[in-house]
């Protein structure tokens, strides 16, 4: 998971991306880039590390121009290697930059045709350094010295024909434009908004509607699945639907964890649905656990908050903040490798005693993925005295690979993967284990009012894979590359030749 932005602008974009970033940063910690455009010179700066780090005020004075992208890195595909940072660039035709939130789920075979018939190199293991060489191959066939709108879509109904998995995309072509296109199921985010200036009409394009929130900028729509929209360097907007309409399909997981509670996907408020969730938990606690004993509901921060104050108020028990976070420890659940999360988990919380000692307490979560926290917080909370340890998870059991772009490649990494609840709670130590239901997290996501979407990517739950052509031998070589093991002795080689060059 990703975090983009794009914008043109009738004045210098760099504060703009970069603050946009910093509202993304929780889609992605690992590395930030942004590219800016000024007189038909790009001007660029990436690196591994959080927004407030890569950028310094050195660089933001040389990112000119009022037109640009930006890019908050979360790693699936490939390492996170500095190398793999992006935007992604390359120079023919025009100067195309790059960046991109999701997964393609046939990079291998695309990898090959980019090679092979495109007679173009990859330096990377990134699926974006991929995507941006496809769509510079495809503008380059249109042929044309100043392309128009209408080239540059008919390049990319031949884009999504290649292509296939879940990704939004934002693209700056120099001297011409911004393109943003997103998947045809929608399964990634992807919203755009405008401002009026003294100077004209500028446009924001962004993973999360936040990012145009606090720019100042009006929220038009979402982007359609399968639709295109370009943004030329005069201000004037265009759109077409490059590849047959769908009802979107989103990442049911954008709901429950990744995006931020004040974002908007999809017509779908995220705050609304999470208290949404909370209802339905407490609902089936109220149901299965009748003479339930809690004493107090603590959520374990920061997304689970909405959820476990709902639970606490429909079953008429203390909510408390009985676990303090540390804020300037990244999200355990984006970092790479399970060593690293394990670790930060007790660096990132510590419980306050007075709420644990002696009380049955009802740890909240807003999902259990590999376990890892789970398991560190319940023996945390033992330590500080609590009588008995609950966990209820707003999320069903994640029980399947993800391979749209987030980072639950190997099903073997999963605690709940071929495992039942009761054989999940005696490993992360818990007394009791509530999961929520699948139809009833769906439920609590859909908006009849707002929004008509009535469908979600609920494939870590249930296994199924909207956009098809997910077989087991795909699953098993995903695993193969990208499990923890594989990256830690990635990384490790990485390390080994940068200290060691030949």
């Amino acid at each position: 998971m990703c975090g983009i932005v794009g914008v043109v602008a009738t004045s210098m974009v760099n504060q703009t991306i970069f603050d946009a970033l910093t509202l993304l940063q929780h889609r992605g910690q690992d590395a930030a880039g942004m590219v800016t455009s000024h007189n038909g010179l790009l001007c660029l700066r990436k690196d591994n590390g959080p927004v407030s780090e890569v950028f310094r005020t050195r660089h933001m004075k040389k990112l000119h121009g009022n037109i640009g992208i930006g890019h908050a890195r979360y790693p699936t595909a490939g390492t996170s290697s500095s190398a793999e940072a992006q935007p992604f660039y390359v120079n023919s035709p025009y100067g195309i930059s790059l960046a991109h939130n999701g997964n393609l789920t046939n990079t291998a075979k695309l990898k090959q045709e980019v090679f092979e018939s495109d007679l173009r190199h990859i330096n990377t293991t990134s699926d974006s350094e991929v995507l941006v060489n496809v769509l510079a191959h495809e503008l380059h066939e249109e042929g044309k010295l100043v392309p128009t709108p209408e080239d540059i879509f008919n390049a990319l109904e031949r884009v999504y024909k290649r292509i296939e998995g879940g990704y939004a995309v934002v693209a700056l072509i120099t001297g011409y434009g911004i393109l943003a296109f997103r998947d045809p199921d929608g399964i990634r985010p992807l919203i755009y908004g405008s401002k009026e200036t003294e100077n004209g009409t500028e446009y924001m394009v962004a993973s999360e509607s936040v990012a145009l929130d606090a720019a100042g900028f009006k929220i038009e729509r979402d982007i359609r699945p399968g639709e295109a929209m370009f943004f030329d360097v005069k201000h004037n907007v265009y759109q077409r639907q490059c590849t047959e309409a769908k009802a979107p399909r989103p990442c049911l997981f954008e709901y429950v964890y990744f995006a931020r509670p004040d974002t908007v996907i999809d017509s779908i408020s995220v705050y609304k649905a999470r208290i949404n969730q909370g209802d339905r938990l407490a609902a089936k606690i109220k149901r299965e656990w009748v003479d339930h004993d809690i004493d107090v509901v603590i959520p374990i921060p920061d997304t689970s908050r909405t959820a476990a104050l709902q639970i606490a108020q429909e079953l008429n028990i203390p909510f408390r903040e009985g676990l303090v976070k540390n804020r300037y420890i990244g999200r355990t659940f984006i970092m790479p490798g399970q060593t690293v999360r394990k670790k930060s988990v007790r660096q990132k919380l510590n419980p306050v005693p007075f709420e644990f000692k002696d009380k049955n307490v009802l740890l909240v979560d807003d999902s259990i993925v590999r376990g890892t926290t789970s398991q560190e917080i319940i023996e945390m909370a033992r330590e500080a005295g609590a009588k008995k340890v609950y966990l209820a998870s707003a999320a069903p059991e994640v029980r399947y690979p993800n391979v749209y772009g987030i980072d639950m490649p190997a099903a073997t990494e999963l605690i709940a993967h071929e495992r039942s609840v009761d054989e999940i709670c005696q490993l992360i130590g818990a007394d009791r284990l509530i999961f929520q239901d699948l139809d009833d997290l769906i439920a609590a996501c859909i908006d009849e009012k707002h929004s008509d979407v009535r469908e979600f990517d609920t494939s870590v739950f249930d296994g199924k894979y909207i956009t098809g052509n997910i077989d087991q031998a795909y699953l098993q070589g995903l695993a193969d590359a990208r499990s923890d093991s594989k990256k830690a002795s990635t990384e490790e080689a990485s390390n080994s030749d940068l200290m060691h060059p030949m």
